[in-house]
């Protein structure tokens, strides 16, 4: 059993992860951090607080940014990590 999806674009296959899942489970399983990342879910924001309730199934679309800190004391976005996944 696999959950595939498109995060960023790209398709994912997560084997040994079986739909339904929460969002919450599926970025754990991606080993980000929750505190540093915003998630849109099929085309819709996903707030932070409702990650646990929101249901992953296969086929879903997953766009996911991280926060960095830049020299310049503002705030960067990049695309998570996807190649470290």
């Amino acid at each position: 059993m696999s959950l595939l999806l498109t995060v960023n674009g790209q398709s994912r296959e997560f084997a040994g992860l079986a739909a339904p899942l929460t969002l919450a489970e599926v970025i754990a399983a991606m080993n980000l951090k929750g505190d540093r990342i915003a998630v849109e879910h099929n085309g819709e924001i996903a707030p932070r607080a409702r990650w646990a309730e929101v249901s992953v199934f296969t086929g879903d679309r997953l766009e996911i940014v991280h926060f960095v800190g830049g020299g310049n004391g503002g705030l960067a976005y990049a695309a998570a990590g996807l190649a470290d996944v």
